[in-house]
């Protein structure tokens, strides 16, 4: 890593190695959303780039020891990786605060959370087991999971470190090796946590990666003949491409895409402690989230204390320099992201819904060259609008008046998404019997949101199949195979 002029510049991580320059010779520039400028660029890398990071993985999956070490000694090193990621969280989240525009009491939160995946998953790699089957009695048959090969992660720009450890931690962890194509607009985290992935001895080739943009890079990896499996989180239009990209190999792949979670306030909640959960969840991280809560269904009996209560609780919310530990949401990653929820600002005036609060850029001069927005609430939207419909993935939340739990199931799964879902209740038969009811793949009651390292993670519709996180994530990470040893007597 080295800078001039105050931009940071760093290569590509291949084999161990670290290339400065891509074959085109061209570089990719990473804005800093809170002030629009440039603070660091990496190699604008394309199929060479990434044709060299899969042979060297190949390599290392075939001819070094990785897969073939006891799984205790990968569990070990993952554990060590996830001390060192700890013990380099502030240089991390400083990153992710330039490239992603998060606040920094949200990207050291972040980086806390990668190395207790990785603790995580370093503790699983010696517990993944076959099982014995008892076929025929004269059979001794057996399954064994064994590594998918070589797999491609293909990650997101609202939460790069975070989804670095959600695949790369249970890849390795299984024997894998894998390339990691870090979002052109946040490529910084994942070649820090290459540096760190190496300092924590895990081989050259076991681990690359290679910054580059979607239709040149991303296209290669997932065309690639050696990739065994693409992990990908994105938007579903791009989850698409690539199932059909995928489908030339008959690649392995999960894709957790995006979201429109429903987040229902029946009238028996404990208001004031949904609304401060509703808040937060439909404006933190600036709106930037998969699982942001933000259709916010509201019984009508309450309907207008709750919307007040939401409104103080959103008050409360500090808009700013992320760098500032009193500030509560940054900037959009990007002027096109910040373009396009202030478009759906417009479209919902346009669709006569009622503006509670916010639906602008703030006053204030000092954010004035930042990509900021407030957050913003929309009252009695309907549901068929374009802004309960669509993922805006900024910080723009409806409010939806519903008369009952029929009612609101059925509104609530009238979209094409199904990825999380948040209901507020203090019956146990109607969180019960709502929990089945509403498409999503994951259902939080009384708490919003629950993501946990323990926890499955993952969609349903267009909000991607496939699951991360917990032992079902092994699935993705692992075949099974089948032996069968006839031990017949062939004297009797």
């Amino acid at each position: 890593m080295h800078s001039s002029d105050d931009v940071l510049t760093r290569g590509a991580f291949i084999d161990g190695e670290w290339i400065a320059r891509s074959e085109n010779g061209g570089f990719i520039e990473s804005v800093n959303p809170a002030n629009g400028r440039v603070w660091a660029k990496v190699p604008d890398s394309g199929a060479a780039e990434i044709d060299a990071a899969v042979q060297a993985a190949d390599r290392a999956l075939h001819h070094s020891n990785w897969s073939r070490l006891a799984a205790s000694e990968r569990g070990a090193m993952l554990y060590r990786y996830s001390q060192l990621i700890t013990e380099r969280r502030d240089e991390i989240a400083a990153a992710e605060v330039s490239d992603a525009g998060l606040t920094l009491a949200d990207a050291r939160t972040d980086v806390g959370a990668a190395a207790a995946w990785f603790r995580y998953f370093a503790g699983l790699a010696d517990k993944i087991e076959g099982t014995t089957v008892p076929a025929k009695p004269d059979w001794h048959a057996y399954t064994m999971r064994e590594p998918v090969g070589v797999v491609g992660a293909i990650l997101p720009w609202n939460a790069p470190t975070l989804m670095y450890s959600w695949k790369v931690a249970p890849a390795l962890a299984a024997g894998n090796t894998i390339v990691v194509k870090p979002a052109e607009l946040t490529p910084i985290s994942a070649l820090l946590l290459a540096e760190i992935a190496l300092e924590a001895g895990i081989p050259p080739g076991v681990l690359n990666v290679v910054p580059g943009y979607g239709n040149t890079a991303g296209e290669a990896l997932v065309a690639h003949p050696k990739v065994a499996k693409i992990a990908f989180t994105g938007e579903h239009r791009t989850a698409q491409h690539i199932a059909k990209v995928a489908a030339d190999t008959l690649k392995r792949l999960s894709c957790e895409c995006g979201g429109k979670a429903p987040h229902i306030i029946m009238a028996d909640a404990n208001l004031p402690k949904a609304a401060n959960a509703a808040a937060s969840s439909a404006f933190r991280r600036a709106g930037q989230s998969c699982a942001l809560g933000s259709r916010i269904f509201v019984q009508e009996t309450v309907h207008a204390e709750f919307v007040d209560l939401l409104a103080q609780a959103a008050e409360k919310i500090r808009v700013g320099d992320p760098l500032d530990p009193d500030t509560d949401v940054g900037p959009q990653a990007s002027q096109a992201q910040l373009s396009k929820t202030l478009s759906y600002v417009d479209i919902a005036h346009e669709e006569k819904s009622d503006l509670v609060f916010g639906g602008r850029k703030p006053d204030e001069p000092a954010l004035a060259d930042g990509f900021y927005v407030l957050p913003t609430l929309f009252d009695n939207v309907g549901n068929d609008t374009r802004l309960a419909q669509e993922e805006v993935f900024g910080p723009v939340a409806a409010v939806i008046p519903f008369a009952g739990e029929k009612d609101v199931i059925e509104a609530a799964n009238n979209v094409i998404y199904g990825l999380t879902a948040g209901l507020w209740t203090r019956d146990l038969g109607t969180a019960h019997r709502m929990g089945r009811a509403l498409k999503a793949g994951s259902i939080w009651t009384n708490v919003y949101p629950a993501v946990h390292w323990s926890l499955p993670y993952g969609g349903v519709k267009l909000s991607g199949y496939g699951r991360e996180n917990g032992l079902a994530v092994m699935n993705e990470y692992t075949s099974t195979k089948t032996v069968v040893v006839n031990i017949e007597d062939d004297d009797e």
